[in-house]
């Protein structure tokens, strides 16, 4: 700081140009950016110079976030990095729709995306349809003069059941609908959504592209132009702004972001394959094996990246997760993905407990069944503590 003669605080010159430049970006947590003149503001706003004014309206840590994300998705223009991942998903749903839409949401969507559409979006007057987006005919006979979008995820939260993302596509082109694809559990490591039809690409970066349990972000990109531009002017309305620490935080975890995923790929498949030969346990769901009901599905969409996720069925009640969960040393029972290690949750008590119990049984979510986020640890290590943990939930 700068004092003056009367003894007043002024703020100091920015820091001295370099010759050289950092390594690291540096971390911009500055509120407001100061502009030379009126001019000169108005043309940063009529984006005749490209600058920064206000970081509820964009900042440069969201901007390298948004950009790296944009590189491996192959988004035609910059998408918005939001607060959290149900921020990207409410400025779509929010954002984009309004009273008397209708929208279309994959039957096991996460918990919150769930509530939203079942909840939030018929409170405001936008009508909504549940159905499985494994069957096209079944999305084709919901679709209505009022139909606005279809959201999916590739591979659905918590029972990784696969969409038929080549026949929505088609069918979205052909009735004039958009496409959402929510990628947060492929990452577009294993499929890129813009590549396949997809109108608008979402993300809760906070998983496994930021992959440190200490970021809290989101990501949507529209192919549209227009419809970019209703995105991000709707998030910087609603404050749905990120935090420039937490989006430092995600770029440094992306920058291993591909090597994290490869591993705990691997040890998802060698984990699947082992929890399915334990006594106990009465189902495994992983696209990579045979015995997955959607597995040629994702055989076609995925092309051998299968994510890191695996979810299974023990053979008991309550009591007998409870013991699971005790048992499982070493590992977090947590309802969150994508950390360096690997974590277990339960969606009957986390992300699924606003259903009904019957409702979550039609979906294949018991009282025994868990999603597990594989991290990095020694595969053999990881299938070892699972036995013993499978074995004091069944007795």
């Amino acid at each position: 700081m700068i004092s003056n003669s009367k003894g007043s605080i002024m703020r100091p010159d920015p820091l001295p140009d370099s010759a050289s430049r950092p390594v690291v970006t540096p971390l911009s947590p500055s509120v407001v950016y100061a502009s030379d003149t009126p001019d000169m503001l108005d043309a940063q706003y009529d984006g005749d110079l490209q600058g920064y004014t206000y970081s509820r309206e964009g900042h440069p840590n969201a901007d390298v976030v948004a950009q790296a994300i944009d590189r491996m998705e192959g988004a035609p223009h910059m998408g918005v990095v939001t607060a959290s991942g149900m921020a990207a998903v409410s400025a779509v749903l929010l954002g984009l729709t309004q009273a008397g839409d209708h929208v279309i949401g994959g039957n096991q969507l996460y918990g919150r995306s769930l509530r939203m559409m079942a909840e939030d979006l018929p409170r405001l007057g936008i009508e909504t349809s549940m159905v499985d987006p494994g069957d096209v005919d079944a999305v084709r006979a919901e679709i209505r003069p009022s139909t606005k979008m279809i959201l999916v995820e590739v591979v659905s939260n918590p029972t990784l059941r696969v969409a038929d993302i080549l026949g929505l596509s088609a069918l979205a082109r052909e009735t004039g609908v958009l496409l959402v694809v929510d990628n947060t559990f492929t990452t577009p490591r294993a499929f890129r959504a813009f590549d396949h039809g997809a109108d608008i690409v979402i993300h809760s970066v906070t998983k496994l592209l930021a992959g440190h349990s200490d970021v809290m972000l989101g990501y949507v990109a529209a192919k549209d132009e227009a419809l970019n531009d209703r995105l991000r002017v709707f998030t910087v309305t609603t404050g749905m702004t990120p935090s420039p620490f937490d989006c430092w935080l995600a770029e440094r975890g992306m920058l291993s972001f591909p090597l994290r995923f490869d591993r705990a790929q691997s040890t998802a498949a060698r984990l699947a394959d082992h929890l399915a030969g334990l006594p106990g346990v009465k189902r495994v769901l992983y696209p990579a094996r045979h015995d997955h009901p959607d597995h040629d599905q994702a055989a076609v969409l995925l092309k051998g990246q299968y994510c890191n996720m695996v979810s299974f069925e023990i053979d008991g009640d309550r009591d007998a997760a409870n013991a699971f969960a005790r048992a499982a040393q070493g590992l977090n029972f947590a309802p969150t993905l994508g950390d360096v290690g690997t974590t277990i949750s339960h969606p009957a008590s986390s992300s699924h407990r606003a259903l009904t119990a019957e409702r979550r049984t039609e979906l294949g979510m018991t009282e025994g069944f868990f999603r597990i986020s594989v991290g990095l640890e020694d595969s053999k290590a990881l299938c070892d503590v699972f036995t013993e943990a499978v074995q004091a939930a069944i007795g």
